[in-house]
């Protein structure tokens, strides 16, 4: 990725149902839903995509890594293990995600150098531990009250 911003449209299909578009035209649009007794979970929901994304990250980052290293990488997999949790208020919430990676290749020597680094280059997991902040606007429906 590069600096700078990007764009995610979400938009309604039905109850909890949302199509989410990409501001890449070649990539295919997602479909996220909550699961029961809210949604149908027939699709993921944000927590599921949050663990997929920190997972997919490290994964792609080490390997990264490791090609860096010269070292022959057949793949890194991943299981990713979130635990949700009530805070003070009752509201469920992340409170931990821990990330087993299992890499593949052919000099595990060369792993010892990217163990030390390679988390630092991880956009979303950083982002994610750093506690990003996000500003949240709500616009008044045309023909509502206050809104002329």
């Amino acid at each position: 990725m590069e600096e700078g911003e990007f764009k995610v449209r979400i938009e309604p299909i039905e109850g909890y149902e949302y199509r989410v578009s990409f501001s890449k035209e070649s990539i295919p649009d997602l479909v996220m839903d909550e699961p029961s007794p809210l949604g149908r979970g027939e699709h993921p929901n944000a927590g599921l995509l949050l663990a997929a994304a920190v997972g997919n990250c490290l994964c792609a980052s080490l390997t990264y890594c490791l090609s860096r290293a010269r070292a022959e990488v057949k793949g890194v997999s991943a299981e990713v293990y979130t635990t949700l949790d009530r805070n003070e208020r009752g509201r469920l919430r992340v409170k931990s995600i821990r990330v087993q990676l299992h890499p593949e290749m052919d000099d595990p020597k060369k792993l010892e150098r990217c163990r030390e680094i390679f988390e630092d280059f991880c956009i979303v997991t950083q982002s994610v531990r750093e506690g990003v902040p996000v500003q949240v606007e709500v616009e008044t429906p045309a023909g509502a009250p206050g809104n002329r």
